[in-house]
């Protein structure tokens, strides 16, 4: 087994053995577009690509250093790992963060399959590290039949689906620009606002959409009532499988409930695609604090009646212990500032 950086004539098959969107060739093609920069690795048994990996290196500000970061990838590898250990102290690496997209059902009795990859892990000189993507996420079985999702859901929630439909809410596929300025004005001056919550800039998700809608992964929904849109959504399609990874909405006409129904005709939308599964990217996990901010939203998913799901969790490989530590400090009292200045803006 030998493992090395791929051209972009490798695009194609690398595409086909990466688990999730956020490893796919195009991902990294956008990443570059916002200064960061993408690696791509394979993972090789003679000539046959067996796995890969795809890792942006993330330049730490006025320092001479990085961080590695490696989203929702397949499960590292020894090779993989001497691999970035040289890289790593080549291009002044602190640390690569994984999140690998290994998964079980949360309420499964048997914890063999993750138990084992985490063991995998730590053995390899890993630790625990502070996690970007939740730890939980539902996701639905879109094999079954539009009348078994309907069913399915919780009386609430196809209560609601009915609801907005019989308020005059049509969902719709638009793609135009015109739409897309709608979901950055919903996203930045509605959603973020109030609810509270960090996003990324305008010019990212520009350039996420300039980058990833022209080949067909990235796709905008809206629902509107009266020819005024109250919810925007970007889904993407990436093998098979639906994602909801960006949504915003109006605060007007809340008691229509047009998320609901977008969230039905998101599914559909899935299943006209051929997807098999719908991750809902993210979630609380099981028993969740009733007082947690994002109850509303995981109560709102969870009435679709999918499966939550157990990610491995998030492990960071130290290259530089010391600046490792140092860099845990900074992070830390970094975000204790942020935390200030929502509550008295400096």
């Amino acid at each position: 087994m030998s493992i090395r950086i791929l051209s972009p004539s490798e695009k194609k098959v690398f595409n086909q053995i990466v688990p999730h969107p956020l490893q796919s060739w195009e991902w990294g093609e956008f990443r570059q577009k916002t200064g960061v920069e993408a690696i791509r690795l394979g993972l090789f048994d003679d000539k046959k690509l067996t796995a890969g990996w795809q890792i942006t290196l993330h330049p730490l500000p006025k320092l001479p250093f990085k961080i590695g970061y490696v989203p929702k990838s397949l499960l590292p590898t020894p090779e993989l790992f001497a691999f970035l250990n040289e890289l790593g102290r080549k291009e002044k690496v602190i640390f690569f963060k994984f999140e690998p997209h290994v998964y079980q059902p949360a309420e499964s009795q048997n914890e063999t399959a993750l138990e084992t990859a985490r063991k995998h892990l730590l053995s390899a000189g890993c630790v625990l590290g502070k996690p970007l993507f939740t730890k939980y996420s539902f996701m639905l079985d879109l094999t079954k039949s539009e009348e078994q999702l309907l069913t399915q859901c919780k009386q609430k929630t196809r209560y609601n689906v009915r609801l907005a439909q019989r308020k005059g809410v049509v969902v719709s596929k638009d793609d135009s620009s015109n739409a897309f300025e709608d979901y950055l004005h919903l996203t930045f001056e509605e959603t973020t606002k109030r609810q509270g919550f960090y996003a990324h800039t305008r010019d990212y998700h520009r350039k996420m959409w300039e980058t990833l809608h022209p080949i067909g992964m990235a796709h905008l929904l809206k629902a509107s009532l009266k020819q005024e849109t109250l919810a925007t959504w970007i889904v993407f399609t990436f093998n098979n499988v639906l994602y909801y990874p960006y949504g915003a909405s109006s605060s007007k006409d809340r008691q229509v409930m047009a998320s609901n129904l977008m969230m039905w005709e998101v599914i559909k939308f899935g299943k006209e695609h051929h997807c098999i599964t719908f991750d809902m990217w993210g979630s609380l996990g099981p028993n969740p604090n009733p007082n947690d901010p994002w109850m509303g939203f995981h109560r709102f998913k969870e009435g679709y009646e999918p499966t939550l799901m157990e990610f491995i969790g998030t492990y960071d490989y130290v290259i530089d212990p010391l600046k490792y530590q140092l860099y845990g400090f900074a992070d830390f009292m970094r975000w204790k500032l942020l935390k200030f200045r929502t509550v008295l803006p400096i």
